[in-house]
């Protein structure tokens, strides 16, 4: 589904990416972790086709990203800290606004869909910056579904959010799981990730250090891995 090589991207004598190396299963739930400064953003940014690699090739669902990139963005949904969502309209108005970016029929039915789907039914009609963070990141999800793609990039989704709202998230995460959809997240949060993904990976200073399959781990063995990786790091 998703085939990574050599991916390299520096930002002038910054590199931000030393040579990635990345496969990923249709239907899979990966969850890559890392510190901060580990490149996890930069790559999720050229997976979804925001910003160009300097080296390296990324062939998703068949398509090269440098020749399909239109064709590959609408097979994709982002969801991350930041909502991209519009303050001043309600949640209905915002869903129905990218709805209509993406050419979805019926726009105000599937907004009203993906509404009862992420639990906000009755607050559709809400401006949104009268929304808490969680209902907030729930709407940001709609947002991303509005086009039923078939892969979604997570981006730190847990940032800022209150324990309830974490678990809430975590439950709508798993119905999005499918054996048609990929996931790919990146997470601080050992055990959030580790409870919904299949697989895992650490990322350390633009290089995948560790992959392995999220059955073969406890949390506890996990966080030992991955302090002994971070400890390493050049």
């Amino acid at each position: 589904m998703i085939k990574v090589s050599g991916l390299r991207k520096s930002y002038g004598s910054i590199d931000a990416l030393r040579g990635i190396d990345l496969n990923v299963r249709m239907g899979e739930f990966l969850t890559l972790f890392g510190p901060n400064g580990a490149g996890k953003t930069t790559l999720l940014k050229i997976l979804s086709t925001i910003i160009a690699p300097t080296s390296g090739s990324v062939i998703i669902g068949g398509l090269d990203l440098k020749k399909a990139n239109y064709e590959i963005r609408k097979n994709i949904g982002v969801i991350s800290h930041k909502t991209f969502l519009y303050g001043d309209l309600s949640a209905m108005e915002n869903l129905i606004f990218y709805a209509k970016m993406y050419d979805v029929p019926n726009p105000k039915a599937r907004a009203a869909e993906l509404i009862r789907e992420v639990g906000l039914r009755g607050r559709e009609d809400h401006q949104v910056r009268t929304f808490s963070r969680g209902m907030e990141q729930r709407l940001s999800i709609a947002r991303a579904l509005i086009h039923d793609p078939s892969i979604i990039y997570l981006d730190e989704p847990y940032s800022g959010l209150d324990q309830h709202a974490a678990l809430m998230l975590g439950n709508l995460l798993k119905k999005l799981h499918t054996q048609t959809r990929t996931i790919i997240m990146t997470t601080h949060n050992i055990t959030h990730g580790l409870e919904i993904s299949d697989r895992i990976v650490i990322q350390i200073s633009g290089k995948i250090v560790y992959e392995g399959e999220t059955k073969d781990h406890t949390v506890k063995s996990f966080e030992k891995v991955y302090f002994e990786k971070v400890g390493k790091r050049d």
